[in-house]
């Protein structure tokens, strides 16, 4: 069973994972390696942040 594509770039997903507190696991385990509730914590903040930015760019209008 072949895995589908991530959406998030891998420069981003660090990013997050380094402001969530988990970067040394991906580091030494691999995206893998991470808790679920991590893996929860990333998308619910890479949702906030995509959430904020369509917010902004309305305004913007």
């Amino acid at each position: 069973m072949s895995r589908r594509k991530g959406i998030m770039s891998e420069s981003f997903k660090i990013e997050l994972a380094k402001e969530l507190g988990f970067y040394d696991t991906v580091k030494q385990e691999g995206w893998g390696g991470i808790r679920a509730r991590d893996a929860g914590n990333m998308v619910r903040q890479a949702i906030r942040i995509a959430e904020k930015q369509l917010a902004d760019s309305g305004k913007n209008q």
